[in-house]
């Protein structure tokens, strides 16, 4: 459908549901936009009265007030309430609202306006209403202190409201139920091996100021922090040589473990020590180095790891070799909290160990944790059906979406005005609020019939992204056709073909890359259908022959589609046929997958939980479980995953070398 055929028709469907005729003005909306990217207040307020009655006049007002939030009187603010009731970026407004409360410490409109707040999805907000409880309560229950931590643990920033919250329940909770100093020097540990130092100044600011400064040695040099003469004579100097070996450790592995092997390891406490070796192993392991389940070995109490370090030592001992160790990662895997128990890539592997035990008595468990994952939803999803016998084969489709479901989407005022966005080219708005109208409709979001509506709304508007993401919500019904759409097919599959590639395998990656939107573009500068980088292209064209080429072409469908698929079949002839390497090569480059490949030879599926890049790692997975399900829709066959994983190793000798030239 045309661009204008499509914003003709949505005009009239919400012309239709308003019960007015709406004047159209998109010039006005688009140049609001702008002017809210560049900040530009005057201009704003300027032209919101040209935008009223116009069917994105919401977005117009939210952007005109947002700008100008931290001036506007409160009255302004009902009134825009008022207004725009119901709608997504009433509940937008009223986030940002509410973070400018929690920064006044204006507790009581906080409350008055977060009782009224539908969209509960800002961690900072959410934890100044926590805040706000117990200030009103007086007391913390677990449960307060248990999302606290686990909010203050998450933020990436060094945030305002987490912060205040966890300091109130460090400082002020009274009784049992409170956040203890411990759990704050684990805050800084993780901070600090992530590479936060405001978060671990944040913290040290909480519970002890006055080693501020030797934060700021550390954080210059912590191996010559290390080598001074510092002492431990207190919980708080053991903690900051705890600090200054994970900060050492993300930089130098080995002068960290002799340093903790030497002078420092005896004169901490064992459950820092082990935190730190549990640092040093992830380091290690993440690096794919043969020491790591040697590091972790020196850890005498899995307990006091982190799950992140225990995923790392799970991962480490399916690198062991041929096969993995089986006994070390099923102790991994029983030290997890429960949580990271019950994702789908634990309890496959967790059943796989079962499995190679040879006890009878272990055979009925794996079974049953595989038998609770196994289905054609996703990687290990899909495995499970294997180990268990069971095709990977096309679900059946659920029965027809009806005119009448169909039509309550399509008058959907939240639906079309995401739609109206997209088609103007306001796509991060778009999405947003086509986000919240299927996930916010009403408390636990839409039915599967009223999202398997919303997403033939979106496929019926070529909106494949919001079709695909939609229909995936979906918990008792599997749309096939919805999922795993296949635009474009004739030119995917004749230009495939023509070059050798499976076809199903390039709408796998497709699906991955772009969810099939033909004007994306990535933050580092990949553009396309198949996300291509403009270097990548210049490449690709000369290596193809394609004269004259310039990156401005590459969001030209078809030239995109021949740019991206010549470069994957480069890809997959430089890793002799392996598709979980060219993946990974298409995503972070050959060489990173050269090197990870070097190691034993391992199933493919323990080299991808390996992929050090966590970004690549689901990449690989997802590629390849797309690929299996897009080859059954393409062959209307039963498929094998396991086939398709096959083993990853060093590049035998006898084959021919890599392509050198490959980018």
């Amino acid at each position: 459908m045309k661009f204008r055929a499509i914003l003709t028709s949505i005009m009239v469907a919400y012309a239709t549901t308003a019960c007015a005729q709406v004047k159209v003005d998109d010039s006005t909306i688009l140049e609001m936009a702008q002017a809210f990217q560049k900040g530009n207040k005057a201009r704003l307020t300027q032209l919101l009265p040209q935008a009223r009655g116009h069917m994105l006049e919401p977005w117009a007002a939210y952007w005109e007030l947002n700008a100008r939030l931290d001036t506007a009187t409160p009255q302004e603010v009902q009134d825009f309430f008022s207004r725009y009731a119901g709608t997504y970026q009433e509940d937008r407004l009223r986030n940002d609202w509410l973070l400018l409360l929690g920064q006044r410490r204006d507790w009581t409109t906080f409350e008055a306006e977060h009782r009224r707040f539908r969209m509960n999805d800002d961690p900072q907000v959410r934890c100044y209403a926590l805040l706000v409880q117990h200030v009103a309560e007086g007391t913390a229950s677990p449960a307060m202190v248990d999302e606290v931590r686990r909010l203050w643990f998450a933020q990436r920033d060094n945030g305002d409201a987490c912060t205040q919250a966890a300091g109130r329940l460090l400082s002020d909770a009274p009784g049992r139920h409170r956040l203890t100093t411990a759990d704050a020097w684990r805050k800084a540990r993780v901070s600090m091996e992530a590479n936060r130092p405001r978060n671990v100044q944040g913290v040290l600011e909480l519970i002890a100021p006055d080693a501020l400064p030797a934060l700021a040695e550390i954080n210059a040099s912590p191996s010559k922090f290390l080598l001074s003469r510092v002492t431990v004579a207190s919980r708080v100097r053991k903690e900051m040589i705890g600090l200054a070996l994970i900060k050492l450790a993300t930089s130098d592995i080995d002068n960290a473990a002799r340093l903790l092997d030497g002078k420092w390891g005896p004169q901490i406490s064992p459950e820092e020590r082990n935190w730190v070796w549990g640092v040093i192993a992830r380091q290690s392991a993440q690096r794919l180095s043969p020491d790591a389940l040697g590091y972790y070995a020196r850890v005498t109490r899995d307990s006091d790891l982190s799950d992140d370090m225990l995923a790392w030592k799970a991962r480490a001992a399916l690198r062991a070799g041929p096969q993995p160790d089986w006994p070390r990662l099923d102790a991994a895997i029983e030290a997890m909290s429960p949580e990271l128990r019950r994702d789908p890539t634990w309890q496959y592997w967790k059943a796989r160990a079962l499995l190679a035990s040879g006890r009878e008595s272990h055979r009925a468990e794996a079974i049953k944790l595989l038998d609770g994952i196994a289905s054609p939803r996703g990687f290990y999803e899909q495995l499970a059906l294997e180990e268990l016998g069971r095709p990977i084969a096309v679900p059946e489709r659920p029965a027809p979406v009806t005119a009448e479901e169909m039509e309550a989407a399509r008058n959907n005022p939240t639906l079309l005005r995401a739609v109206m966005a997209i088609a103007l080219g306001l796509r991060n708005e778009g999405v947003r609020e086509w986000n919240y109208g299927t996930n916010l409709a009403r408390p636990g979001g839409l039915a599967d019939r009223e999202l398997l509506a919303a997403a033939a709304f979106a496929c019926e508007r070529e909106i494949w992204d919001r079709c695909i993401n939609t229909s995936e919500r979906t918990r008792g019904e599997f749309d096939i056709e919805q999922r795993f759409p296949m635009p474009f097919r004739d030119a995917v599959v004749k230009r495939a073909q023509s070059i050798g590639l499976d076809p199903a395998y390039v709408y796998g990656l497709i699906r991955q890359e772009s969810r099939f939107v033909m004007d994306a573009r990535s933050h580092v500068g990949a553009s396309g259908l198949m996300q291509v980088m403009p270097a990548t292209a210049r490449w690709t064209a000369r290596r193809i022959g394609m004269n004259g080429f310039t990156p401005d072409q590459l969001n030209d469908r078809d030239t995109n589609i021949a740019i991206g698929t010549s470069y994957l079949k480069l890809a997959l002839d430089d890793f002799n046929g392996s598709m979980p390497l060219a993946a990974a090569a298409y995503n972070a480059g050959p060489n990173r997958p050269r090197a990870w490949r070097n190691g034993p030879v391992i199933e493919a599926a323990a080299w991808a939980e390996n992929v050090p890049f966590g970004e690549t790692r689901d990449y690989v997975k997802k590629v390849l479980s797309n690929t299996t399900l897009y080859a059954a829709v393409l062959s209307g066959q039963p498929q094998s995953l396991k086939a398709r994983l096959g083993m990853v190793g060093p590049r035998d000798a006898a084959l021919p070398e890599p392509n050198r030239d490959l980018p």
